[in-house]
Parts: C-alpha cells; structure tokens; sequence
C-alpha cells in the first residue's frame, strides 16, 4: 500500500536528495532531473529548487 505524502516533504527530500549528491560531485542540472522524476516534483517545485541551489552556489 502506498502512502500520501504531503508535497512539502517531497520537496524537502528532493532537496536533500540533491545536497548529498552534488556533495559526491554529480551536475545540478542532471540531479534537478533526477529528483524531479523521483520525487513526483511540479514543474513551480522544480524552479523553486534550481534557484535555491543556483543561489546556494554563487553564494548569495
């Protein structure tokens, strides 16, 4: 049986899903991809996430 699960906890593992990858050297771009598909992200969801990791990285 499968469970609900609200969609700001699959943001969150999206996220920390791609913080622990790009750790291990892995693109953001590909990784977006990745936790979009497995994440079931909607594509406001997926924007969201590249700019908080594209700001993340040019340090603002």
């Amino acid at each position: 049986m499968t469970t609900v699960m609200p969609q700001s906890e699959l943001v969150r593992r999206a996220a920390q899903y791609i913080d622990e990858m790009l750790k291990e050297g892995k693109s953001l771009s590909v990784l977006l991809d990745e936790a979009g598909m497995r994440f079931n992200l909607s594509p406001k969801d997926a924007e969201m996430l590249r700019d908080l990791f594209k700001s993340d990285n040019n340090g603002e």
